[in-house]
């Protein structure tokens, strides 16, 4: 079994450009920590606008011959990536847990996950096709093709290191384009980890370029502004979504973006109680409540919210908290200390508005990014809690009478990422779903993330989807050719 030392000296430390690894242009360094104690894990290179220019000049160069490779070597060359993988959980999940803190048994979660879409689009590289037709005058025919979208530049987040990677690279590949990769400086290593597999699996040159940078915005936007650049992904923050979408106007670019969420946990009075405190802890703590699907305002209907408070916060206060490397812990540190900070704020504005903490609600001493999981009730509705993305591990609840109500609520926010919905009356799912106003939404589930389903929101939540049949499409642009008789 790969130990700790052993794994971080293995993972590259450079730069990933044009099937080279190279040390940043400019020689500078940055350290990766790790969240839980503060320790440095290693240093790694800076990435600089010349490296991002380098980058963009091999996906280019790449771009050409890559789109002429057959769908089939494309198949295959994911399907290889799929299996190397899967059988490299280990190493994976203790990178990630090395670097983003999630506990072990998460973190394999996700290469799992993260795996099954070079898995479901290496599936997809053989079926895309365009249509044959005859035009109705009968004097022309009409074919359609799909083509690649030409080079992409993926920006991914800390929160999924390794599967907002492959949700985005996976599609890339599949359909013929190249792709520069820019992941979130607080996690890299998982990243580099990956665009050394995809080496090793045998994707050429340029098609796959990773730049990790603490310059983000500076390394960004010249690649942004290049027209060569043909499309824009990008999984984050809405307040990044949208500094990105106005830079990605001068140039047109496509653009999926994946932004943030305030998903409501809707609880009606014919629900599963105890399926749905299951299914609490599900969209709640998945990831340690860092993720843009995790359940932010619970609203239980009146005459089962006592019942489901109290299961819920037993359930929450159950949940062993430390450092993820460690057996039998249940929830990690939080990425940096400034987002605890931030998490614990949301919380004291909530009692401060009137809610009261069941469990939880204060800072543990010692080091590392921690927070306990935190069960609030009678939490108004004018708090901050419910009106802004908590990523931690805080549930407030609140209560509600008519469905008509609850829609009511759960629809006013500017997001629209994801909804849960516990209930047993089908003709109560219909209509609810029908009625929110989100992208996905779970009935009597706490987690709706699959590759083989189209993941993406309405409103401020951003557009495009990832995943499902429709994530190809992303990627592929429509030609039409007339044919005359």
């Amino acid at each position: 079994m790969t130990t700790q030392k052993q794994l971080l000296e293995s993972v590259p430390k450079r730069l990933f450009i044009g099937g080279e690894w190279r040390h940043s242009s400019s020689g500078a360094t940055f350290p990766v920590h790790d969240p839980a104690t503060g320790a440095v894990l290693c240093e790694i290179a800076d990435g600089s606008i010349a490296d991002g220019a380098a980058a963009l000049d091999a996906a280019v160069a790449a771009q050409a011959s890559w789109a002429k490779v057959s769908p089939r070597d494309r198949s295959e060359l994911l399907r290889t990536a799929y299996e190397m993988l899967v059988a490299r959980t280990e190493d994976f999940a203790l990178l990630m847990t090395l670097e983003m803190g999630k506990p072990l048994a998460e973190a394999r979660g996700e290469v799992a996950y993260g795996a099954e879409f070079f898995r479901w689009f290496a599936e997809e590289a053989v079926r895309v096709h365009g249509r044959y037709a005859v035009a109705p005058n009968g004097a022309t025919r009409l074919v359609t093709m799909k083509q690649p979208v030409g080079p992409v530049l993926a920006i991914t987040p800390w929160n999924f290191p390794l599967a907002m990677g492959t949700r985005k690279i996976g599609p890339a590949i599949a359909a013929g384009c190249t792709t520069v990769v820019k992941p979130a400086h607080e996690t890299p290593l998982t990243m580099l980890a990956l665009a050394g597999l995809l080496e090793e699996a045998g994707v050429p040159a340029g098609v796959v370029n990773v730049v990790t940078t603490t310059h983000s915005s500076e390394v960004s936007g010249p690649i942004i502004a290049d027209p060569r650049l043909r499309k824009l992904t990008f999984t984050g923050s809405t307040a990044v979504g949208k500094r990105l979408v106005a830079q990605s106007a001068d140039q047109l670019l496509r653009v999926s973006m994946e932004l943030g969420g305030n998903a409501p946990f809707i609880v009606f009075e014919d629900a599963d109680v105890d399926a749905a405190v299951a299914g609490a802890m599900l969209a709640k703590m998945r990831n340690i409540g860092e993720a843009c699907t995790a359940a932010n305002r619970f609203y239980v209907h009146e005459s089962v919210a006592e019942e489901f408070a109290t299961k819920l916060a037993a359930r929450m206060g159950g949940l062993t908290v430390g450092k993820g490397t460690k057996k039998g812990v249940d929830v990690g540190p939080l990425i940096t200390g400034k987002a605890r900070d931030d998490v614990h704020a949301l919380v004291e504005d909530a009692v401060a508005a009137g809610a009261r903490a069941v469990v939880g609600g204060q800072i543990p001493s010692g080091r590392g990014n921690f927070y306990p999981p935190t069960v609030l009730v009678d939490v108004p509705s004018t708090a901050r809690v419910f009106g802004e993305e908590i990523f931690g591990p805080v549930a407030p609840i609140t209560t509600f009478r008519t469905e008509a109500e609850v829609v009511s609520a759960a629809n006013a926010t500017e997001y629209g990422l994801v909804a849960y919905v516990f209930t047993r009356d089908n003709a109560r799912v219909i209509r609810v779903s029908e009625a929110l106003d989100f992208g996905m939404v779970g009935i009597n589930q706490g987690i709706v993330s699959n590759p083989a389903a189209p993941f993406g929101g309405v409103k401020h939540s951003g557009f495009g989807r990832e995943g499902g049949f429709e994530g190809i499409e992303e990627y592929l642009e429509t030609k039409y050719v007339g044919i005359a008789l």
